[in-house]
């Protein structure tokens, strides 16, 4: 109990808690504040809650009506692909702000019938009728005219030109037509109903669109492009309340049609002709045959063991293995010789995330474009190279990428099902940055992502923009295994959150022993800056953004190292997590979401 009463100090002041202390004590008011903290429990962290316990099938999404949706397609008879799919679906209607059928989708699953760990990459490509040297030049025209500071560095985070395929329906068909057993029609009926009936807009939600609104208002202001955002998300001028009831009838009818023609209405037939004839005007926008030759690909996902545990993640183009990486350089050091909520757990946690991410931007991109030394990047004999690169005493000025060889803010969304047969499907989906890009086609209710800003403009770096070329992604989906089986499928969202917060969750649980939702509530860390895949290098050392619930000893402590250190008491940085842990002794699932997102775990 004493480390996660220590890690959780400076979050419930001030209010002294008296299982921290080992004996009862007197409430005392601060004379600074008369903010109220977290009562007590008879069992677990005072700061957290219970996990969500069953035995016949469990959901795990950011939005509560969503994971409904997918413990109804499981009582009806689906299986656990067959929920995630319905649960994405409700997701892009109920948190626009997070992903959609604009926007891309990775997936890992369980298959218990083969016992195999199946992985899919479903992340779109760039148009294949524009090269490089038009890129740039339409990028510097829009300096010109003044649509862009004329300092702006990389590709503009909104309009047609960091539009990508989308691949999210690709991937639920791919992962459908191999796993699925309900038609696709009544998966998706549910949010067909919510989009021309309703639904409550929950409170998290309803801040993120509240400034999406603000952005868009600003940025396309006097434009066609607010109108189609307007209509769409903002009836009126404003952003959705908490509470009150939203509908967005033209996804509802873009959803038929894909649930009653099947993946070719929107890749080949119908709506792909209404969004090649949205972008027709567009200097740089996607054409039909970019929508109708798009097609994911099933991907092998790589491993790495931790404390005889093994966590899988996929390959590039995506960031997943910066969190085996980092497992890598940190199985080098018992962690457990300090407190959890010590200063030297985190210095060595983020020093193993910055030397990750320097091979992250010096590799990370499109295998087909790029040859990436995967297996020199996850061998044990890489990871102890690099660990002995940390200083133990002081945060390093600089690391650079690596040599490995091969011997003889954005926005996503996280789900995670089980079903009672225990095929579990781990699915991040992602419209990238904000709602995306601020392209929405006429008439079909969805946001194009704006994915394809993580492209380089730096010709000779693996990741420089190409035609049809997929971008560095930085959704990952992951899975724990132990034995040959999974223990728990999981992901947590959030930009070069992720991986960093994926390595945090496994450290709190097998090396200090939290619970599934422990893992989650307790406070983390997000490191930002040094190198970058879109080559735009921050500040080598960067900065170090800390939660509320981190003690002020520690902080002290971390900054006397060397580290830049801020504390954001937002939530917004730090991700969102949602989890499913199988207990095979017991038969059971425990799950674990996000508190500080909207969702709910559901089970039966």
């Amino acid at each position: 109990m004493r480390t996660l009463c220590k890690l959780a100090l400076s979050v419930i002041t001030p209010i002294l808690l008296s299982a921290c202390a080992g004996q009862t004590t007197t409430p005392e008011v601060s004379a600074v504040t008369n903010e109220l903290g977290p009562g007590g429990r008879p069992v677990g962290a005072a700061w957290s809650r219970s996990p969500v316990y069953g035995t016949r099938g469990m959901a795990a999404t950011a939005h509560p009506l969503a994971s409904q949706v997918a413990l109804d397609v499981l009582k009806q008879g689906g299986n656990a692909v067959d929920a995630a799919i319905a649960a994405n679906a409700a997701l892009g209607l109920m948190e626009p702000t997070g992903n959609g059928i604009g926007g891309d989708i990775f997936i890992l699953l369980w298959d218990p019938k083969t016992k195999k760990l199946h992985g899919y990459n479903g992340s779109g490509r760039s148009p294949k009728g524009q090269s490089l040297a038009e890129l740039k030049s339409r990028i510097a025209a829009m300096k010109a005219s003044g649509e862009l500071p004329e300092d702006y560095q990389g590709i503009p985070s909104h309009g047609p030109l960091p539009v990508s395929v989308p691949g999210t329906v690709d991937g639920w068909f791919a992962v459908h037509d191999r796993f699925g057993s309900l038609p696709m029609n009544q998966i998706l009926a549910p949010t067909i109903d919510y989009a021309r009936g309703g639904f409550p807009v929950s409170p998290v939600i309803a801040y993120y669109l509240d400034r999406s609104w603000a952005f868009f208002e600003r940025t396309y202001a006097g434009t066609p492009h607010l109108e189609n955002i307007q209509s769409t998300w903002f009836k009126g001028g404003k952003a959705p309340e908490t509470g009150s009831i939203f509908t967005n009838a033209d996804l509802g009818k873009t959803l038929e049609v894909i649930g009653q023609d099947g993946r070719d209405a929107f890749y080949k037939g119908s709506l792909a002709r209404q969004m090649a004839d949205y972008f027709e005007p567009m200097d740089g926008g996607l054409a039909y045959e970019d929508f109708a030759d798009h097609k994911g690909e099933w991907v092998e996902p790589g491993g790495v063991t931790y404390k005889g545990y093994e966590l899988y993640e996929l390959p590039p183009n995506g960031q997943g293995f910066a969190a085996l990486q980092m497992l890598s350089i940190l199985k080098n050091v018992d962690l457990t010789q300090w407190e959890r909520g010590s200063a030297e757990v985190f210095h060595y946690m983020v020093e193993a995330k910055r030397l990750a991410f320097e091979d992250v931007a010096r590799y990370y991109a499109d295998p087909d474009y790029s040859d990436i030394p995967l297996e020199g990047l996850l061998s044990d004999a890489y990871g102890r190279e690099r660990f002995a690169l940390i200083d133990p005493k002081k945060a390093s000025a600089e690391f650079g990428p690596g040599d490995p060889k091969i011997e003889g803010e954005g926005d996503t969304t996280y789900l995670t099902v089980a079903d009672e047969n225990g095929m579990l499907v781990s699915l991040i989906q992602s419209n990238y940055r904000g709602m995306g890009s601020g392209m929405v086609p006429d008439g079909l209710g969805f946001m194009f992502q704006d994915r394809g800003e993580l492209f380089s403009l730096e010709e000779g770096h693996p990741n420089v923009y190409a035609p049809g070329k997929r971008p560095f992604h930085t959704i990952i989906p992951a899975m724990l295994m132990k034995d040959g089986l999974p223990v728990m499928s999981y992901g947590l969202m959030g930009g070069s959150m992720q991986p960093q917060g994926h390595v945090q969750i496994l450290v709190n649980m097998l090396d200090y022993g939290m619970n599934v939702q422990e893992a989650g509530d307790a406070a983390r860390f997000l490191h930002d800056g040094g190198s970058d895949p879109t080559g735009d290098h921050g500040d080598p050392l960067g900065t170090l953004y800390l939660e509320p619930g981190v003690s002020a000893e520690t902080i002290a402590k971390l900054e006397a190292m060397g580290h830049k250190v801020k504390v954001d008491s937002s939530g917004v940085r730090f991700g969102g997590y949602q989890a499913i842990y199988v207990d095979r002794e017991r038969g059971s699932f425990a799950g674990a979401t996000e508190m500080r997102k909207d969702g709910t775990v559901v089970a039966w």
